[in-house]
């Protein structure tokens, strides 16, 4: 049976998802925990299977431009897609308490440290060819292997932890590359937690065909409109929104949750302010080096 207010809630998030490139399983599997009293181990497992459906897509788009290292996903896979699968059996053990439901607070608030490290350093990207790079194979490794084992058992960090470990391993590379080469790598990776699920989990039919019906118009209007949007300022509600999901899957009060929010919000003001007037201060100078010309 659908559930039209999931399909509507689906539809939100996906536009979020459409214009920053991250947050799906960071948003959509705290919003029916919170909002739709969806048990742990459904919601993650009916992300899962959702997000299976949809990654590929936007992987094969980056494979037909080029903008992928298929060495780099080779060997990212080859830590992630066991772990991933892993972590399944993970999630079982800790369904019994509230240990699902903990380990999510935590990855959402590895998620929003990822997504402050992106955006201070999203900008400083590389310029070398995808296939120029020359892959760390031991560290890329691991790096599959701990982002596997999160999205197994939280459905978090496909697109917003592995990329950030992605920018520090390898700098050289520009950003639309991270992503294909990001985007490209998870779809193993949520293909084999999500199969883990289908067999052990808890999965639902009908939860992951509400999201399904909501994300994918979502997906595309965010696409669409994502050109037309400040980015920083969208990762940087983002930011405030996940922060919130994690305090309140982690049972922290509510004094303590609006004080947390109020003081990452006054950060996020101030280094948005920063960062008008440095890009202002850019401009000014390019402008005066062309005068001087």
């Amino acid at each position: 049976m659908i559930d039209f207010p999931l399909v509507l809630g689906s539809f939100l998030v996906a536009i979020v998802v459409g214009l920053t490139g991250m947050g799906g399983g960071a948003l959509m599997t705290p919003m029916m925990m919170l909002f739709f009293n969806v048990p742990p181990l459904a919601a993650v497992s009916s992300d899962l299977v959702a997000s299976a459906v949809m990654k590929p897509v936007g992987g094969f788009v980056h494979l037909r431009h080029g903008t992928v290292n298929l060495r780099l996903v080779g060997w990212l896979c080859l830590g992630s897609v066991p772990t991933a699968f892993c972590g399944v059996f993970v999630a079982r053990a800790w369904a019994v308490g509230d240990g699902v439901k903990y380990a999510l607070g935590v990855a959402l608030l590895l998620a929003v440290a990822g997504l402050a490290a992106k955006t201070l350093i999203g900008d400083r990207g590389g310029t070398a060819h995808a296939n120029e790079v020359r892959v760390r194979p031991i560290p890329t490794v691991l790096v599959g292997m701990v982002g596997g084992l999160i999205v197994g058992v939280s459905s978090v960090g496909s697109g917003s932890l592995i990329i950030v470990a992605l920018i520090a391993l390898y700098p050289a590379l520009k950003a639309n590359q991270l992503v294909g080469t990001d985007l490209v790598q998870a779809v193993p990776l949520v293909v084999s937690a999500a199969i883990g699920h289908l067999l052990f989990g808890d999965f639902q039919l009908d939860l992951t065909t509400s999201l399904l019906i909501g994300s994918i118009p979502g997906v595309y209007l965010g696409a669409r409109i994502s050109s037309r949007a400040p980015g920083g300022l969208i990762r940087a509600m983002l930011a405030i929104v996940l922060l919130a999901s994690a305090l309140k899957l982690l049972n922290v009060g509510n004094t303590l949750t609006l004080v947390a929010l109020a003081v990452a919000t006054a950060v996020i003001a101030i280094g948005w302010r920063w960062r008008v007037r440095a890009a202002a201060r850019a401009s000014s100078g390019s402008a005066d080096l062309s005068r001087a010309r």
